[in-house]
């Protein structure tokens, strides 16, 4: 057997001749300008022949050098990606340098165009005038060579990565040739097993990505690699598909973008940043596949795409919606009227008109309905057949009666981030506005045992709602997420036979990271616990709810100053010390709080910290959404805290492009940029706030963004534990799944259950439906008035519960409507009585009052905190298991809720409990430490003098550090077990000896009263 590279090349050369491919040669190439000028030429005269016709009555005899000169001068401009997909003008002449294959077959001319196009295989394609220098194997379109790849052979002992290394050493970026957009496109390196793909050579820097299918193929369950091929090398999808003419002319037409993003560096300066996109395999594959899948089988189908954080979700969006859009049938017709985009992300609207625009190169194309908008406009939109609308779910409601011509024609939704909002009332307009309600009505009126005159002469309100429920054969939805929901596989997965839900598609949390597409968060984890003493100050001790007063109680001891000045110096020197080195000096970090009340203070306190280490080196910026009011103090706002030094502020709209500058280096945020914010320079994420679930995966995946440079992250925790972010993470690691389909029998179930109560019956449903379904023509000025006495009853026997039960109540009519919601989201009950039910619990939700809480205001005023500590509870990697269980989500067994649990205790048996919480962990040696150095600073007169006499930064940088030191001395020599913990550990003697300092500079002086902690 021939094991040398030499047959390698041969056998890919083989399959792409037999593929369409000619043979090239370089007979014709000039290797100074990089094109085969009589190759183009020939595509033109043959495609084009008046126009070439006319070109040389223009230039005569020097007709081809101008041809390569204007063509030259157009790439110069635009980049050839431009120029392959648009042409270009010569004086007056109009020319195209290639053809793609059209939507439709009704052109044969367009068609004859296409296949004229002249693909070229060369192998030891040599590129240079300076050297002999080849590449393994050069494609070229019409003359331009536009793909490049080096292979290996690892039976002759190299690999992928020896042909990396050709591409970064032995390969000058600064050639004509690899100058990026203007003429090779892309570049592989390419291995029996593996390949890697770059769109820019830029010598050690170039970043290489992989491009494989994954271990057990595309779009399946696995890590990285390739599986194993019977038929032949595991790598040659590669040049058997992606290669492929109709493939990478499709490639070029309607997948590789030109990116520019802007930035803001330290001097306020903006920056551009520009780079060529490949589609990675997963992103081909699937959106090659739905598209393929839609137009085999129609509208009707629902497409879940497990896709993980980071794997470049909203490029997979922007290439499937133009896909969509310009989706044909056998007869030659659109299948799609409109694809509908439905998200909350501004920087996916933008960068989908972007993408798209330089597809199509024709405004108008996308329309989108964004705050600025009204959801007439929207209604305008899709009534005028608009090709792509990108808005929001919440506009639905307001127009889903005025879209009009929904008969026969169908809709493509694609949802991002598709989680359990899809299944609530604002989803439920969607479909009620694009529907096809003739089809739906057939059906109903075939259950009903009617004709569909007969029902439409009821004009009936509560039918045209029944007739928006389960799915329909007109509508599409591909939604997308890393962190699928049970109500999001019900709703868009596939289901098996064994009645299990699937995603469409998948490419792991696991694959993206054994591929190095995303940056594990987990490995480099360390969990901090709260250690901390409360005591009653007051005599008093009222009787609170347990549950209330849990929440006051922690909400006091998160926001004490003395806490936050423990973690705020952890956060700020871990900062300096770690994070700053990182990512070559550009790293950054994200503070997660657990309000917008605690992100102000953490801002504040933070900014405090910085300034009194006069560091100078570290700028912060926070992020929450509306007006924070602080007692005794003005409101905050995220714009009017976000200043810069030159004294404007920052607008929220900007905030995203100045953190990506050079000039701020840490985010504190309270729900804001927890989800589809993408900073690839974050490095670092320190939480203090409670994480469950998606929303603890959705946060920490802020760090899993690549770039040159990163190679880890970081994250401290100081509210959640290893085993609760395992937990979280587990699901999600591989292929989320759903154990088998919501029983939508047990409506009933909690219909029942509502009915136990005796607060309403079927006559009074009726009452109030009766005028519910008045048309708003026909309503009168009393109607609702007449609603809301119907519903006066049922309010006030409600009051006359006691708390308990009043909760349980509210709380069953909420998962009723809740339920029965979600339920008629995935099928079709047709049951009127229960959507009546449904309508009348709707309102009554509404009015009925909350459950009655005592103020817990003034249970701070009686707290105080007698000391606290931070106890490192866990450092290391937070190892997620393959093949778990735990992937699997169940869904509930019955729709009920816990009862209500809270009961009213004494506040000092509260305290008592939580004490016993978070204060196991500290000794008797601390607390005599900590007492003994307060004490013995505060009997210090000469201290209190310098305190009196100097300014806290002197007192605390210059003055202090040397008393402390001999105090803590003479305490170790007195006491050594005692103080021996304080010499082992240089953070806690710092920590400890700063907190002092300040503590003892606000006492001395008499000018702030504090909680002195000892």
């Amino acid at each position: 057997m021939d094991k040398k590279e030499k047959r390698f090349e041969e056998d890919i050369e083989s399959a792409l001749l037999k593929s369409g491919y000619e043979k090239g040669d370089l007979k014709t190439y000039n290797r100074e300008r990089a094109i085969d000028m009589p190759k183009l030429v020939a595509f033109i005269e043959k495609t084009q022949p008046k126009q070439w016709i006319r070109y040389k009555k223009i230039y005569g005899e020097n007709s081809e050098e101008k041809l390569y000169r204007r063509f030259q001068d157009s790439v110069e401009m635009h980049g050839l990606l431009y120029v392959l997909r648009h042409g270009f003008k010569d004086r007056g002449v109009s020319l195209k340098v290639c053809a793609f294959k059209p939507n439709s077959t009704l052109s044969d001319k367009v068609m004859f165009d296409y296949d004229a196009n002249i693909l070229t295989e060369t192998r030891q394609f040599r590129y240079s005038n300076e050297n002999e220098n080849s590449i393994d194997i050069v494609l070229s379109l019409n003359g331009i060579p536009i793909v490049a790849l080096e292979l290996k052979d690892q039976l002759t002992g190299q690999s992928v990565v020896n042909a990396m290394r050709q591409w970064e050493e032995d390969r000058n970026p600064k050639e004509f040739c690899f100058h990026r957009d203007t003429r090779f496109l892309v570049y592989f390196a390419v291995d029996l097993y593996e390949v890697k793909m770059a769109t820019e050579l830029k010598g050690k820097d170039t970043y290489f990505l992989p491009f494989n299918q994954g271990s057990n193929g595309a779009g399946k369950v696995g890590g990285a690699g390739n599986p194993e091929n019977p038929n032949g090398y595991a790598t040659s999808y590669l040049w058997e598909h992606v290669l492929q003419k109709d493939t990478l002319m499709t490639i070029i037409q309607k997948y590789m973008l030109h990116e520019c993003k802007e930035t803001i560096d330290k001097n306020g300066k903006k920056c551009f940043k520009e780079r060529m996109i490949f589609p990675r395999y997963h992103q081909l594959d699937a959106v090659s596949k739905m598209l393929a899948d839609a137009k085999e089988n129609g509208a009707g189908k629902n497409y879940l795409i497990q896709h993980s954080a980071g794997s470049g979700k909203s490029n997979s969006i922007a290439w499937l919606a133009y896909g969509l859009s310009n989706l044909f049938d056998r007869y030659d017709e659109p299948i799609f009227r409109s694809v509908i985009v439905v998200t909350d992300r501004r920087v996916l609207d933008s960068q989908l008109q972007d993408t798209i625009y330089q597809f199509d190169h024709v405004k108008g194309t996308v329309v989108k309905i964004d705050k600025n908008k009204t959801s007439k406009d929207l209604r305008d939109a899709i009534n005028a057949g608009s090709k792509i609308i990108i808005t929001t779910l919440q506009k639905f409601p307001v127009i889903f009666d005025q879209v009009e011509g929904t008969e026969g024609k169908n809709f493509a939704v694609i949802v991002d981030e598709a989680h359990s909002s899809q299944t609530g009332n604002s989803a439920k307009k969607l479909k009620a506005a694009l529907a096809d309600k003739e089809a739906s009505l057939r059906e109903f009126a075939e259950m009903e045992a009617k004709s569909e005159e007969e029902i439409k002469d009821e004009e009936d309100i509560i039918v045209e709602q029944m007739l928006a429920h389960g799915q329909h054969k007109n509508l599409s939805f591909f939604a997308f997420t890393a962190t699928p929901k049970r109500q999001t596989l019900e709703t868009f997965g596939e289901k098996d036979t064994e009645g299990h839900f699937h995603p469409y598609h998948i490419y792991s949390m696991k694959q993206a990271i054994d591929e190095g597409f995303i940056l594990n968060v987990l490995d480099h984890y360390m969990t901090y616990q709260d250690c901390y003493k409360l005591v009653n100050e007051t005599p008093e001790n009222p009787e609170v709810p347990v549950s209330k007063a849990v929440q006051v109680i922690k909400k006091y001891e998160t926001l004490h100053p003395y806490v936050l000045t423990q973690k705020v110096a952890i956060i700020v020197e871990t900062y300096r010390s770690i994070t700053a080195h990182k990512i070559n000096g550009r790293a950054k970090a994200m503070v997660v709080t657990a309000s917008r009340l605690h992100a102000v203070r953490y801002y504040q306190e933070i900014k405090k910290y910085i300034e009194d280490k006069n560091y100078n080196d570290i700028n912060i910026l926070v992020a929450f959404s509306g007006e924070v009011e602080v007692k005794g103090e003005k409101p905050y706002t995220e714009t009017g805290m976000n200043e810069r030094k030159d004294g404007t502020h920052i607008k929220e709209n900007q905030l995203p492009k100045e953190f990506a500058g050079d000039e701020y280096q840490i985010l504190v945020v309270a729900e804001k940029y927890q989800t589809g914010f993408d900073e690839p320079l974050l490095h670092t994420m320190f939480v203090d706030k409670k994480l469950k679930g998606v929303k603890a995966v959705q946060t920490l995946s802020r760090l899993n963004r690549t770039c040159p440079g990163k190679n880890d992250t970081l994250i401290i925790d100081f509210a959640n534990t290893s085993e609760e972010i395992k937990n979280a993470f587990q699901p999600y690691y591989e292929e989320t799944t759903l154990d088998k389909s919501v029983n939508v029998n047990l409506i009933y179930e909690t219909q029942a259950k509502l009915r136990k109560y005796m607060l309403y019956d079927d006559e009074m449903v009726q009452k109030f439906i009766e005028v519910y379904k008045k048309s708003s023509s026909k309503q009168s000025d009393k109607d609702l008035g007449i609603i809301t006495g119907i519903l006066k009853p049922v309010i006030s026997a409600y009051e006359d519960f006691n708390d308990d039960k009043r909760f349980m109540f509210k709380k069953t009519v909420r998962n009723f409507c809740k339920w029965y919601s979600y339920i008629t989201t995935i099928t079709r009950m047709f049951d009127r009585e229960l959507e009546e039910e449904y309508i009348f619990c709707q309102f009554l939700d509404k009015l009925l009052p909350g459950i009655h809480d005592p103020d817990m205001k003034d249970i701070e005023d009686k707290l105080k905190l007698d000391y606290f500590k931070l106890k490192d509870t866990f450092d290391g990697e937070i190892k997620l298991e393959e093949s778990s269980k735990d992937s699997e989500l169940k869904n509930s067994k019955n729709v009920d809720m816990g009862r209500r649990v809270d009961n009213y205790e004494e506040l000092n048996e509260i305290l008592k409990e939580i004490n016993d919480q978070f204060n196991g962990v500290l000794t008797e040696s601390d607390r005599v430490m900590m007492t003994t150095l307060v004490v013995k600073t505060m009997s210090e007169d000469e201290l209190k003098e310098y305190a009196r006499k100097n300014d806290r930064q002197v007192y605390v940088r210059s003055i202090f550090p040397e008393f402390f030191e001999k105090i803590a001395m003479d305490c170790y020599l007195s006491q050594m077990d005692a103080f021996k913990k304080l010499y082992e550990n240089k953070d806690l003697y710092n920590v400890i000896m700063n907190t002092i300092a300040n503590e003892s500079f606000k006492d001395f002086n008499r000018s702030i009263s504090g909680t002195n902690v000892g």
